[in-house]
């Protein structure tokens, strides 16, 4: 009986296929190169992607042979350019190469889609909103608004976390959980350090909120994806809600997050009870 194949191997494997598959598409008029007569093999050859990324033939061939050499982005992104890939191969490039793919750039906000405005009205009466990588609210439904009272003056999370007394009023453990907030804060922009509007909206709250710059001061980071909001709601009474932070593939940058009423709470029912009066008042 044969042993596994260990998991760098695998990957080497998995990166010879690639290369070699990407590879074959392509023609020579693809890249601007004289056709060079018949091939043996459909697409270019291995000296013609050297050439194109400039890189040794050599190394380029150890590399799809799935040899363990050094590799670096800046490499990696020749290759990608040198065999037309797309953003989803280039990630997979990078993986099967052993390194971390690069974030992508923020670029400008892109509009909310029909399909996910579904989504987020489907999740009610359960509150869910989208935000960017700074956390400025992009879209939220109904249950959002009407369980944590966003409307049109919140547009940041963070700063409404800490400049509003209304918010403030409904977190019934605000204060317990602000470290981990900033916590996760931090860490976000720790992943984007050459974006200055990080260090813009920390700097903004450190000039109006104590609590903050005593959190920030700290340098303490979070990665939690998921969290408890317990909150005491005028209306509805006590609700606590198990949140979810989903990064959205195709849309760098932004999340969706999602408040499920924890069982056992009477949230659920709660939540239905004020989602049926605020029906019967729009009704009205």
């Amino acid at each position: 009986m044969s042993s596994p194949t260990p998991a760098s191997g695998r990957r080497h494997d998995e990166l010879r296929d690639f290369l070699r598959t990407r590879r074959a598409r392509l023609t020579p008029a693809d890249v601007g190169l004289p056709d060079g007569g018949r091939r043996r093999t459909p697409g270019l050859r291995r000296e013609e992607v050297a050439v194109l990324a400039g890189v040794g033939v050599s190394w380029y061939t150890w590399l799809e042979q799935g040899r363990d050499i050094r590799v670096s982005g800046d490499v990696l992104d020749a290759i990608a350019r040198a065999l037309r890939l797309d953003g989803a191969e280039r990630e997979h490039l990078y993986l099967l190469a052993g390194l971390n793919p690069p974030r992508a750039g923020a670029g400008p906000v892109a509009p909310l889609t029909p399909e996910l405005r579904r989504l987020l009205d489907a999740w009610s009466p359960r509150p869910a909103y989208i935000r960017d990588r700074h956390w400025n609210l992009i879209a939220f439904n109904d249950s959002a608004r009407d369980v944590f009272g966003y409307g049109g003056t919140d547009h940041n999370c963070l700063i409404t976390f800490f400049t509003s007394v209304r918010y403030r009023d409904l977190h019934m453990h605000w204060a317990a959980v602000a470290p981990d907030v900033v916590g996760r804060f931090r860490a976000d922009a720790a992943r984007y350090p050459d974006d200055p509007e990080f260090a813009r909206i920390a700097g903004d709250l450190l000039s109006v909120s104590d609590e903050f710059a005593e959190l920030w001061d700290r340098h303490e980071v979070s990665a939690a994806t998921q969290a408890v909001k317990a909150i005491r709601h005028p209306d509805a009474g006590e609700m606590i809600f198990e949140s979810t932070v989903l990064p959205l593939a195709d849309r760098p940058g932004q999340d969706l997050v999602l408040y499920n009423p924890r069982p056992g709470t009477g949230t659920l029912e709660r939540l239905e009870r004020l989602t049926a009066r605020r029906g019967l008042a729009a009704a009205g």
